[in-house]
């Protein structure tokens, strides 16, 4: 192991640019749909081997010194971005006439600019790194801290943040509940990197024996979380029906297919339960399943009337249309509609974080002078955002938490009136990226949300994965990618909260400056010693 990591620290060029690339194209396997969790063992030891041989000139003062590392850390980045999100092509490719000539820079282009963020992390880290475990400690703060500016940062994209890969099954996903996503991007880039101690030998003993422990307090607090007994229901839950059309994207854009699409998903809601099961209280369509301005259409709801049994309610994603005023464009908005069994559309929701270039056309005014429309959204301009998100409430009272499509990436878009829900609602149309790791890792994120929040999240995808999923991640039911077809399953109940979110972003403060000043005694000692 020592002469691997002398090897690798040794390396120069575009050797040492390749073995970043390749380390983070391979992490990628520890992502849905390979689920590989163990590769990141392998892949954070060569990075910081590559980061423990990364100097600048002698003459240069600090910050120059460390930007070496930040181009390691981009090919990283990079690599890893690139190996992973390569799958976002496919949405240019269902109108391949009007957006192919984009697909450079979705495909190689956003994956550039999103490993300038994991370039961060290793000139940060660079910057206080010394000769022992600090290091580890110092490359898992930075990381930390690059993975929360992903979040936040020009409206964010916190797509498969680097803790998803320590967490890809119900055991390994509690941890979540009680450090949030920050505390498992920290606490998985410390342990993932820790075995490249064994390499250079010192603070092994430290350094390992605190990775241990923690895949140890990971792996135990999973078990016991999964063990307590499902909370008592003060009533009766419903029946929930997720309907799955598997309907291709090129189908929902044509004009001519508008009706044979609502006929569609009306036959599989009207379908009779499977053997002597319940009839449903609850259907559920995907986002924009309806594909036209249900409210200029009163035949449609009337459609929906007559297959909607007495008590029946229907909860499906339309596109809304509001009038903004004498000559002014109407402004149209991805929501999802809440209908009773008469046709009332008796509540709605307007989606909050919209999709940039997908959605919307960011800078619009300057990018549609120069012919740019938004990807997923054929009216001029995209969509308009919503001032603030609509809790749904159905009749007899129960509420849900409306997340429409890639909200459910986003931890901060969960608010504290979440908490008081019956469930978190994910309506998508993963259907763009066809059968790709995409909708693998989209689906895997809303898990994840599910347990930081202890509610359960009903997810309903127009080509999959369609499931309930109950507050500890469990599938209680489910579709495959691509299946057609429905399944009825009742909704489970919440689950006692471990630590509201605001309380897991406190625990995780306290991980960061208990890293963070362990790495920066380590430097100061390393100083020391060389001084």
């Amino acid at each position: 192991m020592e002469r691997l990591a002398g090897r690798v620290m040794l390396s120069s060029g575009l050797r040492r640019a390749s073995l970043g690339f390749l380390a983070g194209l391979l992490t990628v396997l520890a992502l849905p749909p390979f689920n590989i969790f163990a590769v990141p063992f392998l892949t954070f030891p060569v990075l910081v081997w590559l980061l423990d041989g990364t100097s600048g000139h002698p003459g240069h003062g600090p910050l120059r010194r460390a930007l070496p590392a930040f181009a390691l850390g981009w090919w990283f980045g990079f690599g890893y971005f690139l190996g992973s999100l390569w799958w976002l092509g496919n949405a240019l490719l269902v109108e391949a006439d009007t957006f192919a000539w984009a697909l450079p820079l979705a495909v190689v282009g956003l994956p550039a600019v999103l490993a300038i963020y994991y370039g961060l992390a290793a000139f940060v880290a660079r910057l206080i790194w010394s000769d022992g475990a600090g290091r580890i400690a110092a490359l898992a703060v930075a990381f930390a801290g690059a993975e929360w500016l992903r979040g936040v940062l020009l409206t964010g994209f916190p797509w498969n943040a680097i803790g998803m890969a320590a967490m890809p099954v119900p055991l390994l996903m509690q941890s979540v509940s009680l450090v949030g996503m920050i505390g498992m991007n920290l606490l998985a880039v410390f342990v993932y990197a820790a075995p490249a101690l064994i390499g250079t030998r010192k603070g092994m003993g430290i350094g390992l024996t605190l990775a241990f422990g923690l895949v140890a307090a990971h792996v135990g607090y999973g078990a016991y979380r999964l063990a307590q007994p499902a909370p008592p229901v003060a009533e009766p839950q419903p029946t929930v029906r997720i309907v799955q059309p598997a309907i291709d994207q090129s189908r929902k854009l044509d004009d001519r297919e508008r009706a044979s699409v609502f006929e569609a998903h009306l036959e599989l809601s009207a379908a009779s339960p499977v053997g002597d099961g319940k009839r449903p209280d609850i259907i559920v369509w995907p986002e924009t399943a309806v594909p036209f301005i249900l409210t200029d259409n009163p035949d449609a709801l009337t459609r929906i009337a007559d297959v909607l049994q007495d008590g029946q309610i229907l909860i499906t994603g339309a596109v809304r249309t509001e009038d903004a005023g004498a000559g002014l464009p109407p402004r149209y908005y991805n929501s999802v509609y809440v209908i009773d069994d008469r046709g009332q559309i008796i509540g709605a929701a307007d989606k909050v974080h919209l999709v940039p270039f997908g959605e919307y056309l960011p800078f619009e005014e300057l990018l549609s002078r120069m012919g740019l429309n938004a990807i997923a959204a054929s009216m001029p301009g995209g969509f308009s955002s919503a001032a603030t998100r609509t809790i749904l409430t159905l009749p007899g009272g129960r509420t849900l938490y409306p997340l429409i499509c890639y909200e459910a990436i986003f931890p901060n878009e969960i608010g504290s009136d979440a908490l008081s829900t019956a469930a978190l609602l994910n309506i998508t149309n993963d259907a763009w990226f066809g059968d790709t790791p995409g909708p693998h890792q989209h689906f895997q994120q809303a898990r994840l949300r599910a347990v930081e929040n202890g509610l359960p999240m009903i997810r309903a995808a127009n080509s999959g994965i369609s499931a309930v999923i109950d507050a500890r991640g469990n599938v209680v039911s489910g579709l495959s990618l691509g299946q057609r077809g429905f399944f009825d399953t009742i909704l489970p109940a919440r689950a006692a909260l471990v630590a509201a979110p605001e309380q897991q972003r406190r625990h995780a403060l306290v991980l960061v400056l208990f890293m963070m000043v362990s790495a920066i005694l380590s430097r100061f000692g390393f100083v020391f010693r060389q001084n």
